[in-house]
């Protein structure tokens, strides 16, 4: 008996795979970080033959300590870091060089010799997204351009190129044994490739970065059956039958199906969306506008997103890096030690400034230090930036929509941080709400899966599943919350114009 779905949540720092029952309930998970490579400033690398092996003992460790076996899944959802690019041989499954992840910057320089003559927005009328190092297409460009021979084996037909997702599926369903290529709209609205309207890679942009259309996965719904497992792996026969790319899949998993409802993921960066409906919204204050999902043969709902590169990250750059707390939760204690920043600003533009900026020649900075600042006080600073970013998307997002935020939906590892939400509130004068399952990214791909197959009757089922676990409250007063966020912008702004001519770094 089929009594459960499974879900693998490929993320920026490790894999997991989570079983759900039907009443979206976690059974049993197993996890496994990979590791992050940094070669050069800029530059940020996962092996993607890691990736893939972690996957398989992931979903291993789940069955196990669910005691099941691949008879009794249902289905299995698949979500995903977006944007971060694998180009492998299509004959060996062997990746031509490791994956570059989304938040590498290494390809400024391809950006702007495409954007020289029109602009960053030379196809965001197509595509919805401006010319960024963010984005996965120039990614692909890079590689063909400058891997020994990955030029001429892609003319002839060898190479094939996805995103995290395509490379997970391909390799569940078969790998060089018939895996099958696709990617979903999400994910194929990341890459800079796909037109929004015809949600089909445009062959113009595509021929402009160099790519042969050889390379390029078919585009599918976001709840479909794509294929089932290879035969003689760990899922053989099951249905692969939902793909969402992550910050998608938490809008699912979220239940925020109508237009105007927005949530907030606190990862490794922070990504802001709102629902938009049937109808694409083109963003004047520097938003993304993407594809929300699309549900088998229904019409694809759109979504504005604000990208934040930098904000879980954080944390654990002082962790790791600087060494100032040796697990992330001692941040919040830490921080709760000071009543305030004590003037300290932290921007953590680290691969430049995302939205509503986009600016990569910004870098990080500490700002307003005196030697009354402590570690404290950073530790608050570095919290705060999370959430004067996330206003800064707030407010672009009011904009463009033409509606005031009523509330905002939290899920991510953040959010586990009262201090952070409480402040959160404050700046944005709405409530915070975190529902009662945090795992809303690997929940999403789940219900996306399910609905697939009939496990779940649909969205409505997802709505009643979801349920209000806490509520911040706005509580500072509106003169503090704005001299803060003033500050904030203040310290913004001296954090531009760091890279100059020197695009690698």
């Amino acid at each position: 008996m089929t009594r459960y779905v499974l879900s693998i949540d490929q993320g920026t720092t490790s894999t997991r795979a989570i079983v759900f029952d039907h009443s979206a309930s976690i059974v049993a998970s197993g996890q496994l970080e990979h590791l992050q490579h940094f070669p050069r400033a800029g530059w940020v690398e996962h092996d993607a033959i890691e990736i893939w092996d972690n996957v398989r003992e992931a979903v291993g460790l789940a069955l196990t300590r669910a005691n099941l076996t691949h008879g009794d899944i249902a289905a299995v959802g698949l979500t995903n870091q977006r944007e971060t690019t694998i180009v492998w041989n299509r004959h060996t499954g062997v990746p031509v060089c490791r994956a570059i992840v989304w938040q590498d910057t290494r390809t400024q320089r391809i950006v702007e010799d495409l954007s020289r003559e029109h602009g960053v927005d030379r196809y965001k009328a197509s595509v919805g997204l401006p010319l960024a190092t963010y984005f996965a297409g120039p990614k692909v460009k890079w590689i063909l351009d400058n891997v020994v021979g990955a030029r001429q084996a892609a003319d002839d037909g060898d190479l094939l190129f996805g995103t995290v997702d395509t490379w997970v599926l391909w390799n569940l369903t078969g790998g060089v044994e018939g895996g099958i290529h696709v990617t979903d709209v999400t994910n194929a609205s990341r890459t800079m490739l796909m037109n929004l309207d015809t949600l089909a890679w445009d062959e113009q942009i595509v021929a402009d970065m160099g790519i042969p259309m050889s390379m390029l996965p078919q585009i599918r719904s976001s709840s479909e059956v794509y294929g089932v497992g290879r035969e003689h792996g760990m899922l053989p026969g099951v249905p692969i039958a939902g793909v969402l790319g992550d910050q998608q899949a938490a809008m699912f998993g979220q239940a925020c199906f109508s237009a105007g409802m927005a949530k907030n993921t606190y990862g490794t960066g922070n990504f802001l969306l709102l629902n938009t409906g049937p109808t694409r919204v083109h963003s004047e204050n520097g938003l993304l506008t993407t594809v929300c999902y699309k549900i088998g043969d229904a019409p694809a709902v759109y979504a504005l997103e604000g990208s934040i590169a930098v904000t879980g990250s954080l944390v654990q750059w002082l962790r790791d890096n600087l060494g100032m707390f040796s697990d992330a939760s001692e941040i919040e204690p830490l921080a709760r030690e000071v009543e305030d920043n004590g003037g300290a600003y932290f921007v953590p533009a680290f691969s430049g400034l995302f939205a509503p900026y986009w600016r990569p020649d910004a870098r990080g900075a500490l700002l307003g230090l005196t030697r009354y600042v402590t570690r404290q006080h950073i530790a608050r600073a570095a919290l705060e930036a999370t959430a004067y970013q996330t206003r800064e998307v707030v407010e672009a997002m009011n904009a463009d929509s033409g509606i005031a935020l009523a509330e905002l939906r939290v899920d991510g590892g953040m959010v586990a941080n009262e201090l952070l939400m409480q402040f959160q509130a404050d700046q944005l004068g709405v409530d915070v709400l975190r529902p009662e399952i945090l795992e809303t990214t690997a929940l999403g791909a789940a219900y996306a899966a399910g609905i697939a197959v009939g496990f779940w009757g649909g969205q409505d089922s997802v709505t009643e599943n979801w349920g209000e676990a806490e509520r911040w409250n706005p509580s500072m007063p509106l003169l503090e919350r704005e001299q803060l966020f003033r500050n904030w912008k203040k310290a913004v702004t001296k954090t531009m114009g760091w890279v100059d001519g020197d695009v690698d770094t």
